[in-house]
């Protein structure tokens, strides 16, 4: 019989590089693929870091934290502070004013109150994990690219063919747009944003909050081409 002790599963690596290139389909606006484009990942660092990416995200969770919690303290709510009755002789447990927290309609023991949750990781930091936020979804085949995106006027009826088309129905997706001028940002913008489960952003507003929280990323080959080329911090 074998005396060896059971080896523990290898865990997985928290830093881990992607080796490339990664190939993106391209698909027009019909739905079809019309080819494929190729990806270097060290556009987009090469490594992905599982712990920065937890880290960076708790931040952003964090910064939308209202912090407009309060409970009332023993010394805020109404009432006297005169104990009940005497400590003995009465047959009764000990007890303390009708504020105590033991009792009911009486103060929170150390309950919270209102505080600023905000916090911020340093800059490089949070530019690195939106690229491997990006590089993530490329690796993981979960992003398309998309030639073009431009509509002649707010319809949401035409941005909801699309995404059928592309077989996105119904799933949340991330849309990246660059090379827009405001006019037909605004278009693309009010068309899409009463989709469930859709947001579409100019592609250098990306945070690694953003890209991860949706299961699919649709770029346009403009915005691809501006995340690829965009100076690394």
């Amino acid at each position: 019989m074998s005396t060896d002790a059971p080896t523990a599963p290898a865990k997985e690596p928290v830093v881990g590089d992607v080796k490339g290139p990664l190939d993106v389909p391209v698909f027009n606006r019909q739905g079809q693929q019309t080819g494929t484009v190729q990806v270097d990942p060290k556009d987009f660092g090469g490594k992905i870091s599982k712990q920065l990416l937890h880290e960076v995200v708790l931040m952003y969770l964090a910064n939308q934290r209202a912090g407009t919690h309060s409970t009332l303290r023993r010394g805020e709510v109404a009432g006297s502070t005169k104990k009940l009755f005497r400590q003995k002789g009465t047959g009764n447990a000990r007890v303390g004013p009708r504020r105590t927290n033991k009792r009911r309609g009486g103060g929170t023991a150390k309950g919270p109150k209102p505080r600023d949750y905000e916090y911020h990781l340093p800059k490089k930091a949070v530019q690195a994990a939106t690229r491997m936020a990006i590089l993530s979804k490329l690796a993981d085949k979960e992003a398309i690219v998309i030639e073009d995106l431009t509509l002649s006027q707010p319809k949401t009826k035409e941005m909801a063919s699309i995404l059928k088309a592309l077989n996105l129905n119904g799933i949340s997706c991330l849309i990246g747009t660059a090379g827009l001028d405001h006019a037909n940002q605004q278009i693309a913008h009010r068309s899409a944003r009463n989709i469930r489960c859709v947001e579409l952003m100019p592609a250098n507003d990306f945070t690694a909050y953003t890209v991860l929280k949706q299961k699919r990323l649709v770029l346009t080959r403009a915005a691809l081409d501006h995340l690829r080329n965009r100076k690394k911090g």
